[in-house]
């Protein structure tokens, strides 16, 4: 019996009477209309199919996939997963909606298709919730993850349930941990000192967001200070180079401003070390820079060294005003515009500096702009041709000159108070340097200076990972200090080191956990003397780093994943997820992974020998929504403001800008699920913008994609199933345009899902293919628009599922194919015959020079011998004609391969 649904009106195309009655016969003619007026609401199709479209695997026996690449192949894709907040926002919907778009067209396509969903659970946000609601952590991150899910299936999603997992699972983390330790195990994992943003009032840690930009604490709203702690790192740097080459390998399947964001956070410079000599009072000794323009040493007119150089700190202890300076430099670390650091600076006093190639005397200052980290602390100052150098310049040396010593190789059109930063030749005030080459100058500097003052050397920006982080609501450091031992490892035999309950988390006074005094206070486990443990968590990077493997076996409570999976699944094959994720989690994955590959041996035969784990990553741009400010004061307008403000005369400015609860722009994307359907929705999704483009959400323009989803409706329960096969032989000029045109959308959408993420494009084809299949069906024969209709659903159900289910059970009603799922009936594949003959060109043939016939030709003339030009002729009758008994003497192409003439006599 046929489930009777809710109606839509249909206002548009004048779908059907709206006074007829609502009849459906146990078998319908081939022409056979719907007698209603109107189709089921899409809510209620969304209804009907949600248990179906949630399932990952086949529900019957009737299963055909086209497999082209043999049974069972798999194929991982995986979407970012994400952090539990309690409700997704149109970001979510948007990733999650080409995820399982393309998850859906693998399986179609005959793929064993790994497609998992987890919880990137620990982190601040739960913490912060946990201070400000009195919640407990655990309980606020559970209740969101239900909520989540129960949003997920209203999208209309499909994913692997059963390999769920979220980070704050002590299943999960006690792994997390077995990867602390095997770091720690090769020398990976190891502790030092290090500067971190310390609230003096609430006596605690703050992350960088944690800080305003004017330098206040966020919540106690002291000016935040920066203070020296020993914390955990993972030396990240013991595989900068194979992060760097290996980028290489990706370069074609990774956009390529990722890979130049991978390229710079690495920053590997190749340049050189030079020494500056330096005389404070009777005391004497060098000054070491890295610089990769030592072309530029002879306009150094100054030193610059950063605020913790060793000489600073020794001059400091004497002089109060560069103590001073210092103090508040220090202070002004964590929110001091950039603008401003690059101008600030103190002249240090009594001390003489000689530039070694000149050997002529220049300033020494300290300056905000020299990080603690890059080269020794220390750059030499060229004001001529460093930006940065000139404003400092300028600010600190007001009116004194500044040296050019080097000049374009060629003309160059630019303002005449621009400096020139980029390589050329060194000018004539250079002396016996002048005329040389950037790349010469480096290197007659070189062997002019010795190895005393100066060595080519490389300089990496890549810092060690910090991963201690002072807060509850993270994974357990497995780490126990003991005063005669030190610190030592927990045996692998007591993880995981569970977070303890009942903690107060107050946002003050350190790390919560040093409070948990039963929890703290353990035995050593190496020589059983009283000792405690650690008590900071991990960076939630660490979390997210190994999550796409542990994907791949969910269960194993023994080990990561078992090798021989990791073989067989690994790499993820499709990876998705924001830009904005283009630098650390991405390269903390890809830390990990080669260690997984190579120290720990965990993925001992990966199938790319990079060790790389995503094959191919697609990022998808954000979503903004329309945002209204009030054109006098630019104050954000909230919609209910909106009515009174147009009613004055005066109409809102309005542009769209990211979603803000602050900006009243936000869209539910449950709303929209609930007003227009899970499939226009996600329809609009991909068809609104390029997956890698800023989609402007506009949701009145889904109506458009909605009128197209009725006329699909309308185009399946017009017509009926036929068991009869096409034949492309037996096409009238109707069936051959619609034939042709399927071909090609088959085409198009293939290489759209395989290989360019062009899904915008997709669902565009869609509608074409839809208008013409309306237009022209009724001249085709039942069993083309069969045909046609069934390929058009099979192409539309990874993108508009449930749509594509219902219009495939009406298509089917009352023949042998009813109770068949178009989801489990295979990809469609392109006619490579038809496509041939489709491009065919019209050729002409003369004999003797005049034209005698034409011929169809595919492909281009130019690439065809004589045998080959005389093989399109033979065995024609117009030949035979015209050249039969004749000797072909020549064979001439020409028009640009339109016209061949044969030359007989």
């Amino acid at each position: 019996m046929r489930l009777r649904l809710p109606l839509i009106p249909c206002p548009r195309r004048g779908i059907l009477s709206t006074t007829s009655l609502f009849l459906i016969p146990l078998r319908r003619s081939p022409l056979h209309l719907r007698l209603v007026s109107t189709f089921p609401e899409f809510s209620a199709i969304d209804a009907k199919w949600r248990e179906h479209l949630r399932s990952t695997k086949p529900s019957s026996a009737t299963f055909s996939p086209t497999n082209n690449v043999g049974n069972n192949e798999k194929f991982y894709i995986l979407s970012m997963f994400p952090y539990p907040s309690g409700s997704l926002h149109m970001g979510h919907l948007r990733v999650y909606t080409i995820s399982d778009v393309l998850s859906r067209f693998r399986r179609m396509q005959g793929y064993d298709v790994i497609h998992p969903m987890g919880w990137d659970a620990f982190g601040l946000p739960a913490e912060n919730a946990a201070i400000e609601r009195g919640v407990d952590a655990k309980d606020w991150t559970d209740q969101n993850i239900i909520a989540m899910k129960e949003q997920f299936e209203k999208m209309g999603v499909a994913f692997d349930w059963e390999r769920e997992l979220k980070t704050c699972s002590p299943e999960y983390y006690a792994h997390t941990q077995r990867l602390f330790l095997q770091l720690l195990k090769h020398n990976l994992a190891y502790r030092a000192n290090s500067t971190v943003n310390w609230d003096p009032v609430d006596e605690t840690v703050l992350a960088n967001e944690q800080v305003s930009p004017s330098g206040h604490s966020w919540r106690s709203g002291a000016v935040v200070e920066k203070k020296e702690l020993e914390q955990w790192f993972f030396r990240i740097t013991s595989f900068k180079e194979k992060l760097l080459e290996d980028l290489e390998t990706l370069k074609d399947t990774w956009p390529e401003r990722v890979r130049t964001m991978q390229k710079n956070w690495v920053g590997k410079s190749t340049g050189a070390k030079v020494r500056f000599s330096i005389k404070v009072g009777h005391e004497s000794g060098k000054v070491e820079v890295f610089t990769t323009r030592l072309d530029t040493l002879p306009g150094v007119q100054y030193l610059a060294l950063s605020i913790s150089h060793p000489l600073v700190t020794v001059q400091a202890e004497s002089n109060e005003a560069l103590n001073n300076f210092v103090t508040e430099a220090k202070a002004n670390l964590a929110a001091a515009a950039v603008d401003a650091k690059l101008k600030r600076g103190f002249l240090l006093p009594d001390i003489e500096c000689l530039n070694p190639l000149l050997n002529e005397s220049i300033p020494v200052y300290v300056a905000e702009y020299v990080l603690e980290g890059y080269g020794e602390g220390a750059v030499m100052g060229v004001p001529g041709h460093d930006t940065r150098d000139h404003a400092f310049w300028l600010e600190n040396c007001p009116g004194e000159q500044i040296r050019t010593v080097i000049e374009p190789c060629t003309m160059q059109t630019s303002k005449l108070e621009d400096i020139f930063t980029g390589h050329g030749q060194l000018v004539d005030a250079t002396g016996e340097y002048k005329g040389l080459k950037s790349a010469e100058a480096q290197k007659v500097f070189l062997e002019k200076l010795g190895s005393e003052w100066a060595e080519e050397s490389t300089q990496w920006r890549l810092r060690d990972w910090l991963v201690s982080r002072q807060r509850y609501w993270g994974t357990p450091i497995p780490i126990i200090h003991c005063s005669s031992c030190g610190p030592v490892p927990v045996p692998e035999k007591d993880l995981p080191v569970t977070l303890p309950e009942g903690v107060s988390i107050r946002g003050r006074g350190g790390s919560p956990l040093a409070h948990a005094e039963e929890w703290v206070n353990v035995p050593c486990p190496s020589c059983s003397a009283p000792a405690k443990r650690d008590t900071d968590t991990m960076d939630t990077f660490i979390d997210s780093s190994w999550y796409w493997a542990r994907y791949i076996d969910p269960q194993n409570p023994y080990k990561l994943f078992d090798s021989k999976k990791a073989d067989q699944l690994l790499p993820v094959d499709l990876y998705i997820g924001g830009v904005e994720h283009a630098i650390l989690h991405l390269l903390y994955s890809r830390f990990i992974a080669k260690f997984l590959a190579g120290p720990a041996g965990h993925w001992p035969n990966p199938s790319n020998s990079t060790a790389e784990p995503f094959k191919k990553l697609v990022t998808q741009g954000m979503v903004h929504g329309l945002t209204f400010t009030d054109p006098e004061t630019g104050r954000f307008l909230k919609p209910d403001e909106l009515p009174k403000l147009l009613a004055s005369g005066v109409n809102p400015n309005k542009s769209y800008e990211k979603m803000s609860k602050s900006k009243y722009n936000g869209v539910d994307p449950v709303d929209c699920i609930s007003t227009h359907g899970a499939d226009a929705t996600r329809a609009h999704v991909l068809f609104a913008a390029p997956v890698g483009d800023v989609l402007n959400w506009d949701e009145n323009k889904i109506v458009g994609v909605r009128r197209f989803l009725l006329r699909v409706l309308k185009l399946a329960d017009t017509y009926t199933f036929s068991p009869d096969a096409v034949d492309p032989g037996d096409f009238n000029d109707h069936e051959r345009m619609v034939w042709k045109l399927l071909q090609q959308t088959v085409g198009n959408i293939t290489e759209a899902f395989a290989d360019t993420m062009a899904l915008n494009t997709t669902v565009s084809d869609l509608m074409k293919l839809e208008n013409s299949l309306t237009a022209s069906l009724k001249s085709c024969s039942l069993a083309m628009a069969y045909h046609a209709i069934q390929t058009l659903l099979r192409l539309m159900a990874p993108i508009t599922p449930a749509v594509a289910e219902e219009a495939w059970e009406m298509l089917h009603q009352g023949t042998e194919m009813e109770g068949t799922l178009v989801l489990e009936m295979g990809w469609p594949k392109v006619d490579t015959r038809v496509v041939e003959e489709a491009r065919k060109r019209d050729v002409a043939v003369a004999v003797n020079g005049k034209v005698r016939f034409m011929v169809g030709v595919v492909g281009g003339l130019e690439e065809l011998e004589d045998e080959g030009l005389r093989a399109l002729v033979e065995g024609r009758k117009e030949w035979e004609k015209w050249g039969k008994g004749k000797k072909v003497v020549r064979v001439v192409v020409g028009k640009g391969g339109k016209l061949v003439n044969f030359v007989v006599k």
